[in-house]
């Protein structure tokens, strides 16, 4: 395993954060950039509740099927689950939960200037089945990370440092939004199998 780089926040948070290459985060934004066609409105709520509303959350999604193996994507992937291997690792109760792993698509993400996931949520009403979050900033974005509202904790977006922290509604998060310079992330969701 490699040993990655950690950006160290308090244990009591549960929001782990370890770096990747940055070659990776670059052929991400590339892969991005060449699939126009398949690009979508970001989307907020869950079930029959899923629309797009640009006050909440203002971005240019791609899809990403889960069992995708082609590169970029399976170095990401292998890369993604040494973190998640660091992450259990910090918090060693995960152990418990022995059939987890990524249960549904994830995406890569856009935001413009100006754009962002700007209202306080959490990842589990859209999906009960959700655990962990990941998600890896692609760029620089200074002001323009992500905020964790109970965890009183506010994270920079670097590029390469992928965060995980659980899925429930102990850690609403919003972006910081900047008006002046664009974003990409790549996000999506570890849980029961």
């Amino acid at each position: 395993m490699i040993d990655y780089k950690e950006s160290k926040f308090p244990l009591e948070s549960l929001v782990g954060g370890w770096y990747m290459p940055e070659k990776i985060c670059d052929d991400l934004i590339d892969f991005f950039k060449k699939e126009k066609e398949y690009h979508q409105p970001g989307n907020v709520g869950a079930g029959k509740k899923i629309r797009v509303d640009k006050s909440a959350k203002d971005s240019t999604d791609l899809i990403i099927k889960k069992e995708y193996e082609e590169e970029p994507f399976l170095e990401y992937r292998t890369y993604l689950n040494d973190i998640v291997l660091k992450y259990q690792d910090r918090y060693d109760d995960l152990r418990a939960h022995v059939k987890w792993n990524i249960i549904e698509n994830y995406n890569i993400q856009h935001y413009k200037p100006g754009g962002g996931f700007k209202v306080w949520h959490s990842e589990c009403p859209a999906n009960e089945n959700r655990l962990l979050v990941f998600m890896t900033y692609l760029n620089d974005v200074k002001d323009g990370g992500t905020d964790f509202k109970y965890q009183s904790l506010r994270v920079e977006a670097k590029k390469g440092l992928t965060l995980i922290w659980p899925a429930a509604f102990t850690h609403c998060h919003r972006g910081v939004v900047n008006n002046e310079q664009d974003k990409y992330i790549v996000t999506g969701w570890y849980g029961f199998e």
